[in-house]
């Protein structure tokens, strides 16, 4: 790839994990934490480290990250995911930045690696599922970090209010079906009935 297509993957992991009652990240799946999951997932799909979004130093130190992610700590506490992926952009060595959180332990590396494939001409790559964006499960070049902070400092907090600032690629659901069928890579952990299925899955080889 060229200098200007390098990517580096962004996790976000600073949810409070509210309706699951305690921490997702390091619910074991698959014979690991679900975090190590989603970074091991993450990790052929990109061209530099991993980065770690946390609301602080506290909730990182509790993380069992491999050596080879970094951690970012929120730059604007409190903004939610729109800041969470600011911040894994404004510490991310490649231009470009996979966002993911780290509930979706079932990214496809084939439907990343084609998002990839169409970002020429554009500022972000957002699947569309059921006709709305999935913006945690996107790719953004850092073209956006000026557009979400002004959001972001007018108190805007939806990730889809800066997309009309921006170029912006949307795949279509049929397309994402191709790629995935399911479309499990969408998948994420909220509730107890959501992680005995993971952990279904998971022990499935999925």
């Amino acid at each position: 790839m060229g200098d200007q297509l390098q990517v580096s993957g962004i996790v976000l992991a600073g949810g409070m994990s509210r309706r699951l009652g305690r921490q997702k990240a390091l619910e074991p799946l698959g014979g690991e934490p679900m975090i190590t999951r989603v970074i091991g997932r993450l990790s052929p799909v990109v061209d530099h480290a991993v980065v770690v979004v946390v609301n602080d130093e506290a909730r990182a130190s509790a993380l069992p990250l491999p050596e080879s992610a970094r951690v970012a700590v929120d730059r604007y506490p409190g903004a939610g995911p729109l800041g969470g992926i600011l911040t894994g952009l404004s510490a991310a060595d490649g231009d470009w930045g996979i966002a993911v959180s780290c509930d979706m332990p079932f990214l496809s590396a084939p439907l990343f690696n084609y998002m990839l494939g169409e970002r020429e001409g554009y500022d972000a790559v957002i699947p569309l599922i059921g006709g709305r964006p999935e913006p945690i499960h996107s790719v953004y070049s850092k073209a956006c970090m000026s557009h979400m902070e002004r959001k972001i400092l007018a108190g805007d907090l939806k990730i889809a209010s800066f997309f009309d600032d921006v170029k912006v690629n949307f795949i279509q659901e049929d397309t994402l079906e191709e790629l995935n069928p399911g479309l499990l890579s969408f998948f994420n952990v909220n509730t107890q009935e959501d992680l005995d299925r993971a952990q279904a899955l998971a022990a499935e080889g999925r």
